[in-house]
């Protein structure tokens, strides 16, 4: 019991590894798709006038 190992704070190091690649995605598919959602916005916004 000594030696005896936590691992306590590695799910919260996990979490945060996740949600730091899904950020990385969601940046890297809006800086592919930017101009294309931005021209779907404005197409959309010169139809209502």
């Amino acid at each position: 019991m000594l030696f005896f190992h936590r691992e306590e704070g590695q799910g919260m190091t996990e979490y945060g590894m996740a949600i730091v690649l899904v950020a990385i995605v969601i940046v890297v598919i809006l800086t592919v798709l930017g101009p294309q959602i931005g021209n779907m916005f404005s197409r959309i916004t010169t139809g209502f006038n």
